[in-house]
């Protein structure tokens, strides 16, 4: 069992219980999955652009990305509907937290210049995005093999009511938020 799934069950689940006067344990807010894309508006004209993300996503996440394409044509950006325009993994299970141990553990804090991540990226429905600046943090990427640098969006699904029961949830888990 991964360690960070462990932390929740015997940590965090009975400290929400106590914080947030939850009757039942099933009340308290778990993670649901994680969502990591890479949107690339070059894409549409390099093609081999795509390849090198989706297999640096690949890596980093030990599972396969799919291709996303564009919903809509969009006139000013020269986007047709249907054209590939990124790629996106969505983890769940043991990957999800295996994933979550090494970005809070490992990634996060191989940032330069990190003073932490901001409190206020909640949608309002307690789930939380993370923009990240560049792939490199992550120890499966190697340096000299990149074409590139990228950044990502990470998302993280919870069952949370609130952004707050949210914010509590992650903050337990060791997300380190921005001191304001």
């Amino acid at each position: 069992m991964n360690r960070m799934k462990e932390k929740y069950q015997e940590e965090i689940v009975p400290a929400m219980v106590k914080a947030l006067n939850f009757e039942n344990i099933m009340q308290v807010p778990r993670i649901e999955k994680v969502v990591i894309n890479i949107g690339m508006g070059e894409a549409l004209d390099a093609p081999k652009v795509l390849e090198a993300a989706s297999s640096d996503l690949g890596k980093i996440t030990g599972q396969k990305p799919v291709i996303t394409k564009a919903r809509k044509s969009i006139a000013n950006f020269k986007l047709r509907e249907g054209r590939a325009i990124g790629a996106k993994v969505t983890l769940r299970g043991e990957r999800m937290w295996a994933f979550l141990d090494r970005l809070l553990n490992i990634a996060l804090p191989r940032v330069r210049d990190f003073r932490g991540v901001s409190p206020d990226a909640f949608d309002g429905r307690g789930n939380y995005t993370l923009g990240l600046r560049e792939q490199l943090i992550f120890p499966e990427i190697d340096y000299d093999k990149i074409d590139k640098i990228r950044g990502m969006e990470i998302t993280i699904v919870t069952t949370a009511r609130s952004d707050d029961q949210a914010a509590v949830l992650l903050q337990l888990l060791g997300m380190p938020f921005r001191k304001e």
